[in-house]
């Protein structure tokens, strides 16, 4: 599992839509498309443009093929104001997702994935910044978001019902 690292690669991952939300947070995709990358067609060099533009350039790694499964999480200062906070719901997002991360490669289509904190953590129920409590609360809500993604990505897509025929008029 490849982590995010840009901003670039965060807002492409971002711009693909929300697949789940838990009371705490929301689970981004981008799904990457399928091509293979050897390392010495990789153009090198200042000025040299990626083998792939778009969005999909973001997750090339040299030498490797893509797709990948990309992880990041977004945790920000409004929602949890301690850095000692923020340090461990992110841990808490790697470690899951690692946990996950057979699930997810197995899924048809590869894809970047960014968790996204959307709402603080009480501070009454929680005092401590880093407390065990705080990190087993984190951790079941994503495994329950991951799960819930997981289940939503294996299921097939529901056919859409037929229309009905055109009825001509002036038949009786």
């Amino acid at each position: 599992m490849q982590r995010l690292k840009t901003r670039a690669q965060f807002q492409a991952a971002m711009s693909g839509g929300v697949i789940a939300r838990s009371a705490h947070f929301a689970l981004h995709r981008l799904v990457l498309e399928s091509a293979q990358v050897a390392a010495d067609t990789i153009p090198s060099g200042p000025g040299s443009l990626p083998p792939v533009q778009g969005p999909q350039a973001l997750f090339a790694v040299p030498g490797q093929a893509y797709p990948q499964v990309w992880m990041g999480p977004l945790v920000p200062k409004r929602w949890a104001k301690r850095s000692v906070t923020r340090h461990a719901i992110k841990r808490q997002v790697y470690a899951v997702a690692e946990a996950c991360a057979p699930q997810l490669q197995a899924l048809p289509a590869q894809a970047a994935y960014v968790v996204r904190l959307r709402a603080g953590f009480d501070r009454k129920h929680f005092i401590s910044a880093c407390s065990d409590t705080l990190k087993a609360a984190v951790r079941a809500e994503l495994q329950q978001l991951f799960t819930s993604a997981i289940r939503r990505a294996q299921q097939p897509a529901k056919a859409q019902p037929a229309s009905a025929p055109p009825v001509s008029e002036g038949v009786v």
